[in-house]
């Protein structure tokens, strides 16, 4: 195994003192000539820490004020996935069917949890995105990823997990970045919207199992067609956003 170099060590020192000093997203940091006597580092190794961090959103460099903790928000794990997903279907790999999967193992094994205890509140904004969904579906014979992104966001929420809640909205965020013509917004909307229906139904009976059920029904489809066609086959693959830089190979 190859031996850090001098920046890589700095990244590395740089999250300790983050969590020595038990700072959180918008706390300032030591500046950079601060960082370099502290680390006995030179300018070159600790700019080039700091952008590494940056990229990772673990810090953030705002010019004329200094350097801050970052947002430390998952985008650049979403952006990860995205591309990942993007070169593996590329060489005719099934990396958007390994993607859906992980997505379909993560909200299934969670709904249960959920019907245990949903709150009235909860029940009530799921009912309402079910609603906009049928609307939606009469009015533009589509139900709108949005909304759909809503409602498994708005299902868990009861957990109250924000790192779930980030882990979710970052499978989202991939699965929005990797467009097929495999995708949700391609599937039947009247399915749409029975399929989640059902899963409301399932939860405001406290029933687990029917939930189950009813989540991993509304990913039949998609899964389906992504076994059947893993990669090519017809199935267009376009990244919607360009990725940031920061997600492509390093230069270092």
């Amino acid at each position: 195994m190859a031996r850090p170099t001098m920046a890589q060590d700095i990244e590395r020192r740089i999250k300790e003192l983050i969590l020595d000093r038990a700072l959180g997203p918008g706390d300032p940091l030591p500046t950079e000539p601060e960082l370099m006597e502290l680390f006995a580092a030179g300018r070159v190794s600790v700019r080039e820490a700091l952008k590494a961090l940056q990229a990772m959103n673990v810090v953030e460099i705002r010019r004329g004020f200094g350097t801050f903790v970052g947002s430390l928000s998952l985008t650049p794990f979403a952006e990860g996935l995205a591309f990942r997903a993007v070169v593996r279907h590329g060489r005719g790999e099934p990396g958007l069917l390994e993607l859906m999967k992980v997505r379909e193992a993560l909200e299934t094994g969670l709904v249960g949890a959920v019907s245990a205890g949903i709150p009235a509140e909860d029940l009530t904004v799921l009912r309402s995105l079910v609603a906009t969904m049928e609307a939606e579906a009469a009015r533009d014979g589509r139900v709108a990823r949005a909304t759909d992104r809503a409602f498994h966001l708005a299902l868990y929420a009861s957990l109250d997990n924000h790192l779930l809640s980030e882990v979710l909205d970052a499978f989202w965020a991939a699965m929005d970045r990797v467009r097929t013509s495999t995708d949700d917004g391609h599937q039947d909307p009247a399915t749409t919207c029975r399929q989640h229906h059902e899963i409301v139904v399932a939860v405001a009976a406290g029933d687990g199992v029917r939930a189950a059920s009813a989540m991993r029904a509304h990913f039949d489809g998609i899964r389906a067609r992504l076994e059947r066609h893993p990669a090519g086959g017809g199935y267009g693959v376009t990244v919607t956003d360009r990725l940031p830089d920061a997600c492509l190979p390093s230069a270092r």
